[in-house]
C-alpha cells in the first residue's frame, strides 16, 4: 500500500540537491539511485532496496537519470513491479524527443501517468530551489503537485499536453546556453588578441546589448576564476547539443548555427570526457590559427 511519501530516482549531482530541499520542506522522501543508494542519498531519505521497493510503496514517484535509455529502464521497472502503488512517474530527466514518447509508451494500459518535465538550472539552482521545471502532460496533475515542485523549483511551466514538449524546450534552452559559452569564448579570446582584459570586457559587455548568461555568471565566476565548476558536465552538454541538432534536422527547421556548436562541443568531449562545460573555452581556445 502506498505511503503518504515521495519516490526518488537518481541521486547524483542535480537529483540529490532536490531531494535535500524536499526534505528540508518536510516531506517524506524514498530514495533510489543504481549507482548506490547508501553512498548517495542524503541524510533522512528512506533507502530503497530497488525501483520496485519504490514502486510498492509511493504513489508519485520522480525520476533524474542520465537519459533516455534510463529513463526508459526505469519506466520499465516501474511497470513491471508487483503490488505497485505509482500512479504518476514525473521525470525530472532530459531525454530527447522520440525517447519521451516511448517512455510515454511504456505506461501504456498501466494505469501509471507519465509526465514529462525536464528541469534547467543546474546544481547551483538544484541546490538554491531555484530550478526550472518545464511540464508536459496533464495540467490538472501539475496543479495537484505544485506544492511538492515549490519545495525545490522556482518555476514552474505548463509547457503543453503531450510527452516530449518539455524535451523540446530544454533543448532549444540548453542549445542557447551552449551557444552563449562558445560565442562568448571566441568573442573573449579575440578581446584578449587585442590587448584586452578580460574582467574589463566582461564588466562592458554586461552592461551592454551582449550581455547573456556566460557573460554575467560562467565567465566571471567560473572562468576568470579559473575554477571551471558550474557543476554541469562536459558530457551532458554535448548529449543535449548533440539531441538539439537531431531534433532540429528532423523536424526541417534551420540547423547551421547548431551544427557549428555541436561540432565543439563534439570536441570538447574529445578533450575533457570527465570535465565541465565552461571547459568549453579551452576548446575554443585551442582552435586559434
Amino acid at each position: 500500500m502506498a505511503d503518504d511519501g515521495i519516490g526518488y530516482i537518481g541521486l547524483g549531482n542535480m537529483g540529490a540537491a532536490m531531494v535535500v530541499n524536499m526534505l528540508g520542506a518536510g516531506l517524506s522522501v524514498h530514495g533510489f539511485d543504481s549507482a548506490g543508494t547508501g553512498e548517495r542519498a542524503p541524510e533522512s531519505v528512506i533507502a530503497a532496496d530497488s525501483i520496485a521497493d519504490i514502486a510498492r510503496t509511493c504513489a508519485i514517484v520522480f525520476a533524474c537519470v542520465p537519459d533516455g535509455a534510463a529513463s526508459l529502464d526505469v519506466a520499465n521497472a516501474i511497470v513491471a513491479a508487483e503490488d505497485r502503488q505509482v500512479r504518476a512517474m514525473i521525470n525530472l530527466s532530459t531525454t530527447g524527443i522520440e525517447a519521451a514518447e516511448t517512455i510515454a509508451s511504456a505506461f501504456d494500459g498501466s494505469g501509471i501517468e507519465f509526465i514529462d518535465a525536464p528541469v534547467s538550472g543546474g546544481r547551483t539552482g538544484a541546490v538554491r530551489g531555484t530550478i526550472t521545471v518545464m511540464w508536459s502532460g496533464s495540467q490538472e496533475l501539475l496543479e495537484q503537485l505544485k506544492p511538492v515542485l515549490e519545495t525545490f523549483s522556482k518555476s514552474q511551466f505548463f509547457v503543453g499536453p503531450r510527452p516530449g514538449q518539455g524535451q523540446a524546450l530544454k533543448l532549444l534552452n540548453n542549445f542557447l546556453s551552449a551557444v552563449a559559452m562558445t560565442a562568448t569564448s571566441e568573442a573573449m579570446i579575440f578581446g584578449v588578441a587585442n590587448g584586452l582584459d578580460m574582467k574589463t570586457m566582461l564588466d562592458a559587455v554586461n552592461v551592454s546589448t551582449g550581455q547573456n548568461t556566460a557573460t554575467s555568471d560562467k565567465f566571471p565566476n567560473r572562468i576568470v576564476t579559473g575554477t571551471f565548476d558550474s557543476g554541469f558536465r562536459m558530457a551532458l552538454m554535448e548529449k543535449d547539443v548533440a539531441l538539439y541538432l537531431k531534433e532540429v534536422r528532423s523536424a526541417r527547421t534551420p540547423d547551421r548555427l547548431s551544427g557549428i556548436v555541436a561540432d565543439y562541443f563534439r570536441d570538447g568531449l574529445a578533450r575533457f570526457p570527465e570535465g565541465d562545460f565552461t571547459e568549453i573555452f579551452k576548446t575554443v581556445n585551442d582552435n586559434k590559427v
